[in-house]
């Protein structure tokens, strides 16, 4: 019963923020917030592949799923987006703020936590581009990590990896632009079908079998994490 309160709340997270002026042009799937997830900050980088599929979209936001150790407030990480993995033809690389919702704790004692952000994009052609996120900040200094969801379901296979170990698992955001000029219109509304069912399917719990105890639970998770920190 937890896990399916955590999978609907988590749901309930993709689908209830965005620009109120503008509509999905690419999700990655559901939050998942059970199985993993990978650090983006202390110099490591995770890029998710994404796709547009007409001319002039205007990017101007998107929503990330976060873990967080409790009590941390994500204020700001680089986002950028190029034309292969964290390399190639830079669109778009800036820093930007976040504004935080959402958050429900996981087994493993961490906050998942839905993070918008509302920028100036690039109008992006038809095509497959990269999105990457580095140097995520908190108050605290803590390590920040990217939602593993393995990317839903598309009609174009999610590709994603991280500067230190090469291919992962996909991770969960969506990506928002403005649909108010007319080109842009017709864009937005190509929005696939299961880019759709996507972001209306409730995730499964995640694999890891817990252990006896909370505080074994988080102790073991955090010897997980480190792999990734080190």
């Amino acid at each position: 019963m937890k896990k399916l309160m955590l999978g609907l709340v988590l749901l309930s997270m993709t689908l209830s923020i965005s620009p109120a002026t503008a509509q999905v042009v690419y999700s990655n799937g559901p939050t998942n917030g059970n199985t993993d997830a990978w650090t983006v900050n202390f110099g490591y980088i995770v890029s998710d592949s994404f796709y547009v599929l007409g001319g002039g979209t205007n990017l101007t936001g998107a929503t990330f799923a976060m873990w967080l150790l409790p009590g941390d407030t994500l204020g700001s990480a680089e986002l950028s987006i190029t034309s292969s993995e964290n390399g190639g033809n830079s669109y778009f690389d800036q820093t930007v703020s976040f504004s935080q919702s959402g958050c429900v704790s996981n087994h493993y004692g961490y906050n998942v936590c839905q993070e918008n952000t509302y920028f100036s994009g690039p109008s992006l052609s038809g095509g497959t581009y990269w999105l990457n996120l580095q140097n995520a900040s908190v108050a605290s200094g803590d390590p920040v990590y990217w939602d593993e969801n393995s990317g839903g379901s598309h009609a174009e296979p999610p590709g994603a990896s991280q500067n230190a170990v090469g291919t992962i698992p996909a991770e969960s955001f969506t990506l928002f632009a403005e649909c108010d000029a007319g080109k842009n219109s017709a864009d937005c509304a190509s929005l696939s079908t299961s880019q759709s069912t996507a972001l209306s399917t409730v995730p499964e719990p995640g694999s890891i079998t817990l252990l006896g105890s909370a505080g074994m639970a988080v102790f073991g998770f955090l010897g997980a994490l480190r792999r990734k920190l080190f």
